[in-house]
């Protein structure tokens, strides 16, 4: 899971409250995750989730055909990102998932591609129920460790943005596949005020984002009404929105 919901922030004017993060560590049981003296990290009941066809939450919008196109400057030199919301067809565990095709290049070299599956439940929850990635070297896939998908070895889906996003302190899992993907996130400021290449919008919200597996995964995010993400902060560098189409 890369970019549409991992990293982000420069170029960006806030109001808000001041950031919270939670702390959190182990493997995870599950249910949740915790060690004394951290917080504890919710893994969302999927089982009580009804899901329909499409993905319209104001924050992550997965309409057909829409693209968004990010840059960040590296060590490794200028990375971009591709995103396309495809008419690819995939079920799982009966849902009819959004595909997403996620396209990294560093200076014009494909490193990594993936098709990530979201779906949306009833109450307006988007879920992120797996994906299929392969790093490239050369042109060749060299890797698809990656990968994981609900269902498949235990794997478990997780939220990547709730219905209704508020500061209550309380993280939770975006993916959980034990010992592999236990990316969490956490909404640490509302009613922001972003700016990037691609346009101004209010009422934004951040998250912090971080995985149980991997402490140094540190990245807090920045996303808008209408647009979805438009900001990622992986400190020392950052990712902006450039251009959005279809949405």
């Amino acid at each position: 899971m890369r970019w549409m919901m991992i990293p982000w922030a420069i170029g960006c004017t806030a109001s808000g409250t001041t950031d919270s993060q939670g702390t959190t560590d182990g493997q995870g049981t599950g249910d949740t995750d915790t060690q004394p003296g951290t917080t504890v990290v919710e893994l969302p009941d999927v089982g009580a989730a009804t899901f329909v066809e499409g993905v319209d939450n104001p924050y992550f919008p997965l309409p057909l055909g829409a693209t968004w196109y990010y840059e960040a400057d590296t060590a490794d030199g200028l990375e971009t990102d591709d995103v396309l919301v495809t008419a690819d067809v995939k079920v799982i565990n009966g849902v009819n998932v959004v595909v997403v095709l996620d396209s990294v290049r560093v200076d014009g070299v494909l490193v990594e591609e993936t098709d990530d599956w979201y779906a949306q439940d009833s109450e307006g929850n988007v879920w992120y129920l797996g994906e299929d990635s392969c790093e490239y070297e050369n042109d060749v896939c060299v890797d698809t460790s990656g990968s994981w998908e609900w269902g498949v070895d235990g794997a478990l889906p997780g939220i990547i943005m709730p219905a209704n996003p508020t500061v209550d302190g309380q993280p939770y899992y975006q993916e959980y596949y034990a010992g592999e993907a236990e990316d969490a996130g956490e909404v640490i400021e509302t009613g922001l005020t972003i700016t990037v290449p691609a346009g101004t919008w209010d009422d934004c919200i951040r998250t912090h984002d971080f995985s149980t597996l991997d402490l140094g995964l540190d990245e807090k995010k920045d996303y808008c009404p209408s647009v979805g993400n438009v900001f990622v902060d992986e400190a020392p560098s950052f990712v902006e929105l450039i251009s959005t189409t279809g949405l």
